[in-house]
């Protein structure tokens, strides 16, 4: 006898997968397309070299600081000490003042373009966020129109001293040496 091997079980069954290629070759380009890519502004800061005391030869005229504490702001030069203090009241810091001691502070050192944010470690990051705005550029009235002038851009960041150990009368700006004219 015979054994009769059933048609079935011959037959090889194909997997069809166009209709998966075809949702492939649609998804992959709509999802390329609609991702949504961020883009976050990064603002370089310079930390303080390792050998800063080999660099002695680099003679700089303005080291230019400034401290920020939760209650007050401080303009000040290493070298000469505190240029100009600021109080903040009620959490409002009077930033056209702090503008016109930096634009003359600028104006005196035109190659100027580094300065040094302190922070008392009771400061927000809110705070040094919009003191670092101000510090970069400054916008000023020209003849009827606003001009956008750059102060310090490049900026490094470190922490305060505690406010004993500064109690120190302010330096006139006038005390300023004079930097290179150019």
């Amino acid at each position: 006898m015979k054994l009769r091997r059933s048609k079935a079980l011959q037959e090889t069954v194909e997997l069809n997968i166009t209709a998966f290629l075809n949702l492939m070759v649609i998804l992959v380009p709509f999802l390329l397309i609609t991702a949504v890519f961020s883009r976050m502004t990064v603002l370089e800061l310079n930390l303080p070299a390792l050998n800063s005391a080999s660099d002695a030869e680099a003679k700089v005229d303005l080291e230019l600081q400034m401290l920020i504490y939760p209650d007050a702001l401080e303009i000040r030069d290493t070298n000469l000490g505190r240029i100009r203090r600021f109080t903040i009241e009620e959490d409002k810091i009077e930033w056209s003042s702090v503008r016109d001691v930096l634009i003359e502070i600028k104006r005196r050192f035109p190659e100027e373009t580094s300065i040094a944010l302190l922070l008392d470690s009771r400061v927000a990051y809110k705070r040094l966020i919009e003191v670092m705005d101000h510090v970069r550029s400054a916008e000023i009235v020209n003849v009827a129109t606003l001009e956008e002038v750059e102060l310090f851009p490049s900026i490094s960041i470190g922490e305060a001293p505690a406010l004993t150990e500064i109690n120190d009368a302010d330096v006139s700006i006038d005390a300023l040496p004079q930097g290179e004219q150019p």
